[in-house]
């Protein structure tokens, strides 16, 4: 009904001035025509001066104050026309603004129009159709092909693919399987699936992104904060220099006119209007700015610093090598050690040997195991590995640090091996039992194919410097950074000293971006000037807390974050400048050129719808050009493996057993 009546407010005003100007070329009294250019002024006048009413309620001198003097001062001087001019023109621009506005939104209204209506569950052994938010966590939700994902769940049974470009930005459709994440708002593209719904309604995330693009789009940054100060203070001046004008000419309408004029209505628009088209054109690339503030400082980083494990590389690693140094033992024999020892161990790289393990024990069930069960102490050394005690011995993984401060002997053929295996960017640990070296393990974890071209984007996008810091040794940090093209590495670093190599470079004068899993490195996420919290999708945390969430695990995404961030901030540059310069020439014009009050309100219409129109071009899909470039690269390249075949037929006499 708004929208009707703001469309509908210019039209009768607009009737009413054609009227009066038709009544003018008839041959009635002058009255008649006056009357309905005063009844058009009235029609479009009412509603601004309403507004002006409430805004002086509370304290705040605004345009629409401006306006109403204005007009009630032409009527009052016998100006009708002019009144009916200015007051028409404001009230069109309103409505022109609110439509044009409306699309700088449209991320937000796509983003709430994904959430389905309605919900298929299965219920007694029976499919029903329910709201959507009926649906009770622990349900099961038949997802069919082309039905739209109700909740958030983990597939139970069935294949399928589904469109999550909604969610994370991807364009190509991802295959679910059993144990498969699913989210809701998503499109299932084939396949049938049936789900385990774990968040509904508000708790889906869905639910989260909705209210954190609401919130994001409402918060202030600091270049607006100042404008709104400056406009504070600015609409009082303009009110204050026409009457000074008025005094010193003795002409009213002169006056009237200045306050026409001086209305600062691109100015006051022009950094909300960026603000909001910036973030919503994030929001429908999967990327989620939490507000202005973010968006403003994203544009000055200077140095991105990621962590490796889960962001440069997949975060999911494997075994790749079990080397035997003592012939009283064989390969399970030395695995089996090791995957006991590490089942008590809260490491990244535990897993890996523990499933590894777990595989060869299947394999050699003929034999059988020698050793089973879990360790009965564990200590672990920070930046060295574990010690721990296992059916009454001793079992030591680590690195060579971790040998030494133990004074283990007989360690240069472990240490030879270990250098070796890092240096093809695998994460040795050597496997001492009882004080005696039994052998050593590497674990890769495979680089992502698009990291090397996200570091190439960051540079392209005016990033002086990618630092990586990790937890892993100086060798294996050094042939993951040389394939990725990495700038600066920072290996062997605790929590601690990733939090304190974030300080350091923003104590340099740096701007610094913080890229990690927003859990494991929350000291520096929180530090840096931006933590951006990668793959966010699922995360109500990562969402909530993060300053940019990538909802996928689309590395390219975080070249685009910080290119559309600088893209909007420029787009808030020029909005100012030109509403500055607008308002200079026209009451320039005003004083000394003679520019009318219709004139002048014409002209500062279209100086707003321009500064709205500029702002929505950030809505346009030409900043994806580069990323989709970067996808084409990659699915020409090979598949980039850790370790490569070449390393694993050079090191095929070393492992075979």
């Amino acid at each position: 009904m708004t929208i009707v009546r703001r469309h509908l407010i210019p039209l009768i005003s607009g009737a009413l001035i054609g009227a009066a100007w038709l009544l003018g070329l008839l041959p009635v009294p002058p009255l008649v025509s006056d009357a309905a250019m005063v009844a058009a002024a009235v029609v479009a006048g009412f509603p601004i001066m309403r507004t002006a009413g409430r805004a002086l309620l509370a304290r705040v001198v605004g345009i629409d104050l401006l306006v109403t003097v204005a007009s009630v001062g032409a009527i009052v001087l016998g100006e009708y026309w002019e009144a009916a001019a200015v007051t028409f023109l404001f009230a069109i621009g309103h409505a022109l603004e609110s439509a044009t506005l409306n699309r700088t939104r449209s991320a937000l209204t796509a983003l709430v129009a994904l959430a389905p209506d309605v919900a298929l569950v299965l219920r007694n052994g029976e499919q029903l159709e329910v709201l959507a938010g009926s649906v009770r966590t622990g349900e099961t939700v038949l997802v069919k092909n082309g039905a739209r994902v109700p909740v958030d769940g983990t597939v139970q049974q069935g294949t399928g693919t589904i469109d999550e470009a909604s969610i994370t930005g991807e364009s190509s459709p991802a295959e679910k399987r059993a144990g498969d994440r699913v989210f809701a708002g998503t499109v299932s593209t084939g396949g049938f699936l049936q789900v385990l719904a774990t968040e509904v309604g508000a708790a889906t995330t869905l639910a989260h992104i909705v209210h954190r693009v609401e919130e994001a789009q409402e918060a202030t940054a600091p270049t607006q904060v100042f404008m709104d100060r400056f406009s504070a203070w600015y609409t009082p001046g303009i009110l204050v220099l026409a009457i000074i004008v008025g005094v010193v000419t003795g002409d009213v309408f002169l006056a009237l006119t200045l306050l026409v004029i001086g209305c600062p209505g691109a100015l006051v628009i022009s950094i909300p209007v960026a603000i909001v088209a910036g973030i919503g054109r994030a929001a429908q690339l999967g990327i989620l700015i939490k507000g202005g503030e973010f968006l403003e400082t994203a544009a000055k980083i200077t140095v991105v610093a990621v962590d490796k494990t889960g962001t440069l590389t997949r975060g999911r690693p494997v075994l790749t090598d079990v080397v035997v140094l003592n012939p009283a033992l064989t390969r399970a024999e030395v695995l089996d050690w090791a995957s006991r020892a590490e089942a008590g161990s809260e490491h990244p790289l535990a897993g890996a040997i523990v499933q590894a393990a777990a595989r060869e024990a299947a394999r050699e069930a003929a034999q059988g195991a020698q050793v089973t069960g879990l360790p009965e102490h564990i200590t672990s050394v920070p930046g060295q590995g574990i010690v721990a005690a296992v059916a009454g011995r001793t079992v030591l993984i680590g690195n060579p640090a971790l040998l030494r401060a133990h004074r283990i002997a007989g360690t240069d053929a472990a240490t030879t091996l270990a250098e070796k295996l890092a240096a093809h960017g695998r994460t040795p640990l050597i496997v001492v039992l009882d004080g005696v070296v039994a052998g050593v393990l590497a674990v890769a974890d495979e680089v992502r194919p698009d990291a090397a071209d996200m570091v190439d984007a960051l540079h392209a996008a005016g990033i002086v410097r990618v630092v990586m810091l990790t937890g892993d040794g100086p060798l294996v940090a050094q042939a993951v950074g040389a394939h990725v093209g990495i700038d600066e590495i920072r290996s062997s670093l605790l929590p601690e000293d990733k939090l304190d190599v974030v300080t350091g470079l923003r104590r340099d004068g740096h701007v610094v971006a913080m890229v990690g899993d927003g859990v494991n490195d929350a000291p520096a996420l929180a530090t840096a000037d931006i933590g951006i919290a990668m793959a966010a999708a699922g995360s109500a945390v990562a969402v909530e807390t993060a300053d940019i969430a990538l909802m996928g695990d689309n590395l390219l995404m975080l070249p685009a974050a910080i290119d559309l961030a600088r893209r909007t901030v420029r787009v808030m540059h020029q909005n100012v400048a030109l509403a500055l310069v607008t308002v200079v020439l026209l009451l320039a014009g005003v004083l000394f050129g003679g520019v009318t009050m219709f004139g002048g309100m014409l002209v500062h219409e279209a100086s707003v719808l321009i500064v709205i129109v500029n702002a929505m071009r950030l809505l346009r899909r030409s900043g994806q050009r580069a990323e989709r470039r970067a996808r084409r690269r990659i699915s020409s390249e090979s598949h980039v493996q850790s370790p490569k075949k070449s390393e694993k037929s050079e090191n095929k006499e070393m492992i075979r057993r």
